[in-house]
């Protein structure tokens, strides 16, 4: 049976800008393993991507204004074009965005942990070195398995208590969002203006502007493009990630209004953060510095922050230990309430099972929370938080690609409907031909991030087909739920309209398959 519980429209895009301010501290967690990786270039790389991310924003900002009581963001507006197309094409949109999300929940865990035990004890410590091994999957990557720690027990906690705050609803979590969004975003901007106003930015530090680890041997060849393109995969997982401004399409007092001030307010703070911190930290530290384990695991990150603004040891120390933690708090609570949202919608829609669609009194998509926490457990377990970044990554990209191609799918299908934002045909071709170059990054650049991120990203994303089947032939008789009829301007029997695109959208996909496959064998 159909329920009608649904979320309440509470907040503003005042209030859905401070939800998404976790997504510019998620560039403290792979800061510095990208410039581990990508050597000099690094911090270009950070600034290309995140304008890649806000011209899609554009693109999903059209799409949200079609879509006034839809919940879950752009996947679910994407599944709304792509069902017209094919049944079981659909679902595809809203599992990657889910299977993209959820990780952060499990990765942010993990690292905050990791800077509270830094922060009591010593390395090598015996509260910190015990460990038990599960289940080894070195068949994936070279030291992967599955483990239990200490750094596993702190992250359920962290875990639980984000869990709490979310439980309270939307607008509940948005008023203390915002204060903990002040309390980071103002520091995480002195971080990168005091340096460059205090002179301590140097340009050697910056230079050679050329890829790879070691200054001595970085080059333009082969394979010093390899890893520019590795860098621009790893770093769309952070940048592109405002997008989940439209999750609460269906929790704004006047969505027609605020969808695209969400997520242009929410785009213009990412470029902000996204290309003057990677700068200054780059340009006040060094490559060299940059490459240290403890920044490249983020446990030495608070160290570094100390020592830019004036002290590495002492008082100043502790406070950016508190600014870490509650940074990636901010980052883990943005992504459980995105990614929750986008499991209550897919189950109102029909893509998903229905014990997701459940809300709580405050609105809140609890059973959905609740599934959400139980997975990440499982990621927490793992060894390994950046191979879970590639592969998340990779069903990142897939959505990417099956949204932003979407839009000009609903121009065809739904032409006749008004829409609040509508993006000049330059900017529309813009978004495709990103779309297309994203595929070639995943293609060309998930490699440098483990070998079996690529087949573990793609059996991920397949596991939607069963779950898909099963809800939609077996518990809905092939019968898509009333309420994915709103807003799809679909007749009361249920009956999909005219494809208007043709053969377009089955093109678009083969062309999207050989960039990947092409791509991947070429690099």
């Amino acid at each position: 049976m159909e329920s009608d519980a649904r979320l309440h429209r509470r907040i503003t895009w005042v209030g859905v800008f401070w939800v998404v301010t976790g997504v510019p501290a998620l560039v403290l967690i792979s800061m510095g393993d990208l410039a581990a990786t990508v050597g000099g270039p690094a911090w270009a790389i950070w600034a290309i991507s995140v304008l890649i991310g806000f011209v899609q924003g554009f693109i999903y900002a059209e799409m949200g204004g079609l879509f006034p009581n839809k919940s879950g963001g752009a996947s679910v507006y994407g599944a709304a074009a792509w069902v017209r197309y094919g049944k079981v094409i659909a679902p595809f949109s809203v599992w990657c965005n889910w299977l993209a999300w959820s990780p952060v929940l499990a990765i942010g865990c993990g690292v905050a942990a990791g800077y509270l035990l830094d922060a009591v004890f010593l390395p090598g410590d015996a509260a910190r070195a015990w460990e038990i091994v599960l289940l080894d999957l070195g068949f994936l990557k070279e030291g992967l398995h599955i483990r239990i720690n200490s750094t596993f027990l702190l992250g359920v906690a962290l875990m639980l208590l984000c869990f709490a705050i979310q439980h309270r609803g939307v607008q509940g979590t948005a008023r203390l969002q915002m204060a903990m969004g002040v309390a980071v975003i103002v520091p995480l901007l002195l971080i990168g203006l005091i340096p460059l106003l205090a002179g301590e930015v140097q340009l050697s530090n910056l230079l050679p502007f050329k890829p790879g680890p070691d200054p001595a041997t970085a080059a333009w060849d082969m394979k010093g493009w390899s890893l520019v393109i590795g860098g621009l995969f790893l770093a769309a997982w952070t940048t592109y990630g405002f997008e989940t401004a439209i999750c609460y399409t269906s929790e704004l007092t006047d969505p027609k209004r605020d969808t695209l001030k969400a997520i242009v307010y929410s785009g213009l703070l990412c470029v902000l953060v996204f290309t003057l911190v990677p700068f200054s930290f780059q340009g006040a530290l060094g490559l060299k510095e940059l490459q240290e384990p403890g920044i490249i695991d983020g446990s030495g990150v608070a160290g570094a922050i100390a020592g830019l603004i004036g002290d590495s040891g002492g008082p100043l120390y502790d406070l950016a230990v508190i600014l870490m933690v509650l940074a990636v708090l901010l980052a883990i609570m943005t992504a459980m309430a995105g990614s929750a949202r986008t499991l209550y919608q897919g189950s109102v829609d029909g893509w998903l099972p229905r014990y997701l669609g459940h809300v709580n009194e405050k609105g809140a998509p609890t059973n959905a929370m609740w599934t959400d926490l139980c997975f990440n457990l499982v990621l927490l377990s793992l060894s390994d938080y950046f191979f879970v970044l590639a592969v998340s990554n990779v069903c990142y990209i897939v959505f990417t690609f099956m949204n932003v191609n979407a839009c000009w799918m609903h121009r065809f299908d739904a032409a006749h409907i008004l829409r609040p934002w509508r993006n000049p045909r330059w900017l529309m071709a813009l978004g495709v031909l990103l779309s297309f170059f994203n595929l070639f990054l995943l293609g060309a650049g998930v490699h440098v991030w483990g070998e079996g991120a690529l087949f573990a990203g793609l059996a991920a994303i397949l596991l939607i087909v069963p779950v898909f089947l099963y809800r939609h032939y077996l518990i809905d008789k092939g019968i898509f739920p009333h309420r994915m009829l709103e807003d799809l301007h679909l007749d009361d029997t249920g009956r999909l309209p005219e494809r208007r695109a043709g053969f377009l959208p089955f093109l678009t996909l083969a062309v999207g398959g050989v960039v990947v496959l092409a791509s991947n064998l070429a690099f």
